[in-house]
């Protein structure tokens, strides 16, 4: 009976081991099965050095990583992205159709390279290009886009903010192709090192363009672009004016070597471009040093930076809601302290 017992318990463990064995194998093949497009932007043939943040995030979900990019004269951007590591290959489509990123033009791009390469996910950055493109892409493969992912927990389990980053979400995926917009201040960009992967041309549908590019009214600037500086500083409504905004800020920016954000209110006011607008229906930063300057702190616009190292505010009301967050504080007339700051660092 007890020579009995032992067979009967050799064979279950030999059954259950089998099965483990089993299971192993599968989830094996089911990482290895893993392929991500990460989808990179250009402007006028320069590489978008902010959206290599897709490759890091396709980096940190294993399996094979693809790059593409598609407008007119790509080929020496495609060049770039392909020297970072652990890129298989960059995908590159010229066609001046795709220049702009239209998103009416670009998402049929997208969607026949996607099935063309049977990608399991697409990735682009939760920009302005990004939260335009891929929701259409997402409706053309009927799948749900998870946006503004902050953290990969798996192939399938992503981690992103809801209410103004008040909770936090943890979405798990059952869609055969995962589409997310991941946010760049939580992935660092991917950088141009080693890499020799090859470039090799994309399908392009030639379709008839439904939307025509007209025209653009850009704010150029010498000082570092918001969306990756290291230093920045922001002006809200207390300053009044677009030409106190100017007189006091840009001299504190150039000061410090900082790029300039705005609040909504001084962007609603005219005090600044909607390019400048930081919080939850702007861009969202998170440099090593943040200085709110007339900014009474609304959660929209904490939305936007509540992320960075260090926070900064000058605000004469002492009860204003950013000193709540802020690393350091300095309540008064920022007509007084701001010109007077930005002395000191130019003697400094």
């Amino acid at each position: 009976m007890l020579s009995l017992t032992r067979q009967l318990l050799s064979k279950r463990g030999d059954a259950v081991l089998g099965r483990s064995m089993r299971w192993a194998s599968s989830r094996y093949s089911r990482s290895s099965a893993l392929s991500t497009l990460a989808i990179l932007e250009q402007r006028d043939g320069q590489l978008v050095q902010g959206s290599l943040s897709a490759l890091t995030a396709g980096k940190k979900l294993g399996g094979s990583v693809h790059g593409f990019l598609a407008g007119s004269k790509v080929s020496a951007a495609a060049e770039q992205a392909a020297k970072v590591d652990g890129v298989e290959k960059i995908i590159a489509v010229e066609n001046d159709a795709y220049d702009k990123g239209l998103p009416e033009n670009f998402a049929p791009l997208l969607v026949e390279n996607i099935k063309k390469g049977n990608y399991t996910h697409v990735i682009a950055g939760h920009t302005a290009f990004g939260k335009s493109v891929l929701p259409r892409v997402a409706a053309l493969l009927d799948s749900q886009q998870i946006s503004d992912v902050t953290s990969i927990e798996d192939e399938k389990t992503f981690v992103r903010p809801i209410y103004a980053g008040n909770a936090i979400a943890t979405v798990e995926s059952t869609d055969a192709i995962k589409i997310l917009t991941i946010r760049g201040t939580a992935f660092a960009p991917a950088t141009p090192e080693q890499g020799s992967a090859p470039v090799e041309a994309g399908v392009d549908p030639k379709s008839e363009p439904i939307s025509e590019w007209v025209s653009e009214d850009l704010a150029k600037s010498d000082r570092p672009d918001l969306s990756t500086a290291s230093k920045v500083v922001s002006g809200g409504r207390g300053l009044k004016s677009k030409e106190e905004f100017d007189k006091v800020m840009l001299p504190l920016a150039d000061a410090l070597g900082a790029a300039v954000g705005a609040s909504r209110a001084a962007v609603d006011s005219g005090y600044a471009d909607n390019s400048l607008q930081v919080g939850q229906t702007g861009k969202v930063v998170a440099p090593q040093l943040y200085m709110a300057v007339g900014i009474s702190g609304a959660i929209q616009h904490l939305a936007g930076m509540k992320d960075s190292k260090v926070i900064a505010a000058i605000n004469k009301d002492p009860d204003a809601p950013i000193f709540q967050i802020a690393d350091a504080g300095l309540v008064g007339d920022l007509f007084e302290k701001v010109p007077e700051l930005t002395e000191k660092i130019k003697s400094s």
